[in-house]
């Protein structure tokens, strides 16, 4: 009875107060109520309310039992709403023994809202709780493991005031502008793990500006189907490659000014440039040891964070199949041409030859070129002889080399070989078959006591270098490579004769995914099946400041968000699998906002918050909070919930003060439309003779 009236019953006096038709009269456990028909209905229906709710352990507070009328009332007049138990008893997280819930029936229509909807705008006034019910969600959706961070952000906009500079870092410039983010969270999360979790990444605050520097130089390569392009010529409809090796279009670009630029490099030799920033799908050794999610990082989150002992930290993600690129009719059979590139001699002076020790070498190469015979000439030596009929000429070219002469192959050296363009960039089939023919030529596994096999491919040529590395990478593999020095080296034997090397080697050791063969010869392949070729990693090795640069930043489809750029990494814009909220929306222009909201990645949610009637933007500036309204309203999976000032959790007089403000500015609008309308021609001809008579 003591919890029903509240401490000196004050509980019944709010009651009395709200119902001041009603007579009540408690005397032990009994309450009576006397009057009008329908208020004790009220009454009947506020009290099982109150035992409902004390019955559950939750509070019962004189705000609470105040707000049980206005919804018990706001039913009776025929408005669909919730019952004030149901109201009063979602949990929604509860932390050092305080229990955060919704208070008011908006609040509740707002928290189902966020549960229901991808994006959800809670607009209203301060005190509504818009904020500090959201992160509640947030929290409570990263405890279920439903997404992998969060992250707060609002605007850095003076409210009317020029502070001028700011000392301190830049962090420290913008701390003010947070603080009442910070102040919220450590509501919800205990105080000694929030560090923790803002150093790993799982939660980040930042100012809005940070969310759209997520960008790269515009003269950074994307690959696309038609080959590698600047990422400044990509409109939106494009195609370029994501992490599976398909094509994804291109749904955002996104000019970002001039920014701080960065290289991050991996441990493979492959780099791109990016600003500080740029986000990073990563993973630990403890992230996969512990079955944990890719996570993602800021370029700057990785700074000076590179190592974990002797070991480098962060594994990037590879390609998950071979990029898919058109196909395109070549010349010569691919895996021919592979073979041929890595023991033929080819000249304009003498019959094509190959030089190999195995006769299954031969025999295959003999089999990919059609009208042409591999002739043994003893001991590793054979001949591409063509094969002629009856009555041909005898000055009639020999296919082979009329076809190297075609690739711009004929007469090169060891030092001057490259893999055509045509075979470069074609389908992932005429790619493979490339590397088969160079890996069974002149490549092999090599294997180590105790661990798996690799695979070893040697050059001398420069680009052919570059050009093993580039057909390995876009098969999902990775590449090392090291420079042989010739100066030194013990010379080979020729024919019982020592050989001297002339030129400096290139060693290229290749891991490629198990999905992927990369060998047609039948003693290497078995070799390489037996031992195992290992799994393909590629790990950041370093990131070095590289000035500044103009920047753009586009958003793609693909699920993941991940876009293939330089070198075959894989890098995103958009954020997934995050819970963002965006506080005091009123503050962005409708081109932050419009950024902000192309951000979303797959798996995350967004809540955007604000009062539309507490704008600091400069003069001319239009709220994209207003602007939006008008925009997303009716989208799919997009919901707007709006909150009054009956729903101010704060002080009792915030809520007067708020309906004081809207009375006084719709006063004001109807003098100001009063002033500005055109007069008929009957006032105009009154108004001289009531001015004189005034």
């Amino acid at each position: 009875m003591v919890a029903v009236l509240g401490t000196g019953d004050s509980i019944l006096r709010v009651i009395e107060e709200h119902l001041p038709g009603v007579d009540f009269h408690a005397r032990g456990n009994e309450i009576t109520a006397s009057g009008p028909r329908e208020e004790v209905e009220l009454v009947e229906q506020l009290f099982t309310e109150m035992l409902l709710v004390l019955r559950t352990g939750a509070p019962l507070t004189e705000d609470a039992v105040q707000r049980s009328i206005g919804i018990l009332r706001a039913a009776r007049t025929g408005e669909p709403g919730e019952r004030p138990a149901e109201v009063l008893t979602q949990n929604i997280l509860s932390n050092r023994g305080r229990t955060i819930r919704p208070k008011t029936l908006n609040q509740k229509r707002y928290v189902d809202a966020i549960d229901k909807h991808t994006i959800v705008f809670g607009i209203g006034p301060a005190g509504t709780g818009k904020t500090y019910l959201a992160m509640a969600k947030a929290v409570q959706a990263l405890q279920a493991k439903e997404v992998n961070r969060i992250i707060l952000t609002r605007p850095a906009v003076e409210a009317g005031e020029r502070l001028g500079f700011l000392p301190g870092t830049l962090y420290e410039k913008i701390d003010p502008y947070l603080r009442p983010l910070y102040d919220a969270l450590h509501d919800m999360i205990d105080p000694e793990s929030i560090p923790r979790l803002m150093a790993a990444g799982t939660i980040e605050v930042a100012p809005l500006a940070y969310m759209r520097g997520r960008a790269q130089p515009v003269f950074t390569k994307v690959l696309t189907p038609d080959g590698f392009c600047p990422i400044g010529q990509l409109r939106v409809g494009d195609l370029v490659i994501g992490s599976n090796g398909e094509p994804t279009p291109v749904l955002g670009v996104y000019p970002q000014g001039v920014k701080d630029i960065y290289r991050v490099t991996a441990q493979d030799g492959a780099s791109t440039l990016c600003c500080g920033e740029h986000l990073w799908t990563v993973r630990t050794a403890s992230d996969k040891r512990r079955d944990r999610p890719w996570r993602v990082l800021e370029t700057q989150e990785m700074i000076g964070n590179l190592r974990a002992a002797h070991a480098r930290r962060y594994e990037l993600p590879l390609l998950t199949s071979p990029v898919c690129l058109p196909h395109s009719p070549v010349p010569m059979d691919p895996y021919a041409l592979g073979l041929l590139l890595g023991d033929e001699c080819v000249t304009d002076a003498t019959t094509p030859s190959f030089a190999n020790a195995d006769t299954e070498l031969a025999t295959a190469l003999e089999a990919a070129l059609p009208g042409m015979r591999v002739r043994y000439g003893g001991g590793v030596d054979y001949a591409l002889n063509r094969v002629t009929a009856k009555g041909d000429l005898v000055t009639l070219e020999n296919p082979a080399t009329r076809t190297m002469r075609a690739l711009g192959l004929l007469g090169m050296g060891s030092r001057g070989k490259f893999i055509p363009e045509d075979y470069l960039h074609n389908s992932a089939d005429v790619r493979l078959a490339v590397l088969q023919g160079l890996l069974d030529s002149d490549g092999g596994p090599v294997a180590q006591t105790g661990r798996n096999c690799r695979i070893q491919y040697t050059t001398t040529s420069d680009v052919l270098r570059e050009n093993v590395i580039e057909l390995v990478r876009s098969l999902g593999g990775v590449a090392y490579s090291h420079r042989r020095s010739a100066l030194g080296r013990t010379p080979g034997m020729a024919n019982g004769r020592p050989v001297a090397y002339r030129h400096d080697a290139h060693v290229i050791e290749i891991r490629l995914p198990e999905s992927v063969e990369p060998f047609r010869l039948s003693h290497k392949r078995d070799k390489y099946r037996a031992l195992g070729g290992g799994r393909p990693m590629r790990f950041v090795d370093s990131i070095e400041p590289m000035g500044r640069e103009e920047t753009v930043c586009i958003q793609v489809a693909a699920a993941d968000s991940l876009y293939v750029t330089e070198d075959y990494l894989l890098t995103h814009n958009t954020l997934n699998d995050a819970f963002i909220i965006l506080d005091e929306a009123q503050n962005t222009s409708a081109e932050q906002m419009k950024m902000f909201l192309t951000r979303l990645g797959f798996g995350s949610k967004v809540v955007v918050t604000g009062d539309v009637t507490q704008v600091d933007l400069p003069g001319g500036t239009e709220s994209g909070l207003r602007v939006v309204q008008h925009i997303l309203d009716g989208v799919d999976d997009i919901h707007f919930s709006r909150l009054t000032s009956a729903d101010v959790v704060r002080h009792r007089l915030v809520g007067e003060i708020v309906d004081a403000y809207g009375r006084y500015d719709a006063a004001r609008q109807e003098r100001e439309q009063d002033r500005f309308t055109p007069m008929n021609r009957a006032q105009r001809r009154a108004a001289p003779r009531a001015r004189a008579v005034g």
